[in-house]
């Protein structure tokens, strides 16, 4: 099993490398986050343990550019953030555990050996997700949950087929007929306030304050998606 250790306490960094060798795991060993995050991207890693504050690029945006990417890779935290707030913004930005600093070691060796059996078995048992990335922006199409900057954001039936039509069919303009054709069978006809609404449902969800627009509108055409 190879895992990747990014911290960069050195003091903490190179025993505990070590101590996971001796273990039997294959271990490599950054002390910035964006080596870090090199290594992270390109490596073909069974498990990450990431401090949360990194000089350069912090753990947290580690574990998300992974997931953007659609890595599954386990990943557990070890940081000096113990507050409630601190650890669901961990969880939700990808993370699968988390470790309060200080920590004894035993606990460590105990959640790496969980962590690497539930991913053996995940990947035994389960097939990929499909998953459309735009941007900063994932969408799990079968889960109907989108993700951005650490937000999981929750889909309706409809609102997720949208924004998959959306990724697909990225920087083309698409009319109100086509987004009509794709989301409603023959049976059903929906009124143009209805496309509209739940664009505007849409954007709401995915597009928060300070966050790029995605979804624009042509006016009297349609819509195009991309920033």
């Amino acid at each position: 099993m190879k895992i990747l250790l990014v911290d960069d306490e050195v003091e903490l960094t190179d025993p505990l490398s070590r101590l996971l060798t001796r273990e039997g795991y294959n271990v490599d060993a950054a002390y910035d986050g964006l080596h870090g995050s090199e290594l992270a991207l390109s490596g073909d890693y069974n498990l990450l343990i990431l401090d949360w504050m990194l000089p350069g690029k912090s753990g947290l945006e580690i574990c998300q550019e992974l997931r953007r990417q659609g890595k599954t890779t386990p990943v557990l935290f070890l940081t000096a953030k113990d507050t409630l707030d601190d650890r669901v913004k961990g969880l939700d930005a990808g993370a699968d555990d988390y470790l309060v600093k200080p920590f004894e070691l035993r606990e460590l060796l105990a959640r790496v050996r969980a962590l690497l059996r539930r991913s053996s078995t995940t990947q035994v048992q389960e097939a990929p997700t499909p998953r459309l990335i735009k941007a900063d922006l994932e969408l799990d199409i079968e889960n109907q949950v989108a993700y951005r900057t650490g937000r999981v954001i929750e889909l309706s039936e409809k609102e997720s087929q949208l924004l998959q039509f959306f990724m697909e069919n990225s920087g083309q303009l698409l009319t109100h007929a086509q987004i009509m054709e794709n989301l409603w069978n023959d049976t059903e006809q929906p009124s143009s306030n209805v496309i509209a609404a739940l664009i505007r449902l849409l954007r709401r969800k995915i597009e928060s304050i300070g966050e790029t627009q995605l979804i624009h509108t042509v006016y009297g055409k349609g819509y195009r998606f991309g920033n």
